[in-house]
């Protein structure tokens, strides 16, 4: 996969505005790459494979993993290349002005333009600090939530107190038997969405503020969780609670080293975002971002913000490889690298409803 073989694109991240990239830098007629360290497309959607998303145009309420699965089979249509398990850890330019990508096992990758779809950079959820924490990852403790029926009439303890934490609490609470809610700050200091906290506080599940976990206190095999020690950080109070099911919603560790890693200087919105333009390019002509690696004026970060970055990278980065392209690609409609695809699906559809 190393060797020299030079693509018009890559596109680092599988995620929704790194698949949306690859379908459309395919349409174009790119020769396309697409660079991802998880071994599987999707990005951080899967860590929400059963929520319903509803906020995206013209798409009923559907489920993240059912996203995923239509986000890719879109993103393949025009067969890139797919690169899973690597991790780009710096980029820079050889002579002739390609793009040289390294990834963590010593490859190389070269193109001629490349989209950064990293979202806020690799995203591992913050561990939590108590004594033998890890031995109960595989039983029941939980950084998120893949399937909401082993939830289904058990008692279930969330840690946390910003939008993650908030919205697993109303999502279960309607399945558990019961749901506590522990949370190191006060009510007034909860980060989310007005609608969603309102709808907490009115259900019934149960708060301890200003309070953590100090300890888990197994069941006799040593393996399960049993018993939660929370302990007050204002008055030293401890409180045991008997618990089937743990989820810490800390929050994530966000991996920008890529940045520092580089011989390019990019120029950095803040911490995490690399500052746009309203097209998505860097101040590295070439190189563009998209989705929530990128932060400009009147950005929109939704997954639909990240669909429409990804059309406006890729046309400038068209543009870039081939200076005398069109500035777009024609509408689906009248495109005519879809006439044939068109016909097979609408033989299909109708041979299959006339079956």
């Amino acid at each position: 996969m190393g060797h020299r073989e030079i693509y018009d694109v890559t596109i680092i991240g599988g995620g929704p505005a790194g698949l949306f990239s690859s379908f459309y830098s395919g349409l174009r007629e790119m020769k396309t790459k697409i660079i991802e360290y998880q071994n599987k497309l999707g990005g951080k959607v899967h860590v929400y494979p059963e929520k319903l998303i509803w906020d995206i145009g013209g798409m009923t309420p559907i489920t993240g993993e059912k996203l995923i699965q239509q986000m890719v089979e879109q993103a393949l249509t025009f067969d890139p290349t797919v690169v899973l398990g690597e991790k780009v850890t710096s980029i820079a330019k050889d002579e002739s002005g390609n793009f040289v990508l390294t990834t963590h096992n010593g490859q190389k990758h070269f193109s001629k333009s490349v989209i950064l779809a990293i979202g806020g950079g690799i995203i591992n959820p913050i561990k939590l600090d108590v004594e033998d924490s890890d031995k109960y990852v595989n039983t029941n403790l939980n950084y998120s939530i893949k399937e909401l029926k082993k939830f289904k009439d058990k008692v279930v303890l969330i840690s946390g107190g910003g939008y993650t934490a908030v919205d697993w609490a109303n999502e279960l609470h309607p399945i558990a038997k019961k749901v506590f809610l522990t949370y190191r700050k006060g009510k007034d200091q909860m980060q989310a969405h007005e609608a969603d906290l309102s709808r907490l506080f009115q259900s019934p599940v149960e708060f301890y503020f200003y309070t953590e976990i100090t300890k888990f206190i197994p069941d006799e095999s040593g393996q399960v969780i049993k018993q939660v020690e929370l302990t007050n950080n204002q008055t030293g109070e401890v409180t045991r609670l008997s618990v089937n099911e743990v989820v810490v919603n800390h929050g994530y560790h966000r991996d920008s080293s890529l940045f520092e890693n580089s011989d390019l200087k990019f120029e950095m919105a803040n911490e995490y975002y690399l500052k746009g333009t309203a097209h998505c390019e860097t101040n590295i002509p070439g190189l563009y971002a998209v989705g929530d690696a990128v932060e400009y004026e009147g950005k929109v970060h939704l997954i639909l913000g990240a669909f429409q970055d990804a059309v406006k990278a890729v046309n400038k980065a068209k543009k870039f490889v081939q200076p005398d392209a069109e500035e777009t690609a024609l509408v689906s409609s009248h495109n005519e690298v879809f006439l044939s695809r068109n016909r097979e699906i609408i033989d299909k559809q109708i041979l299959g409803s006339i079956k």
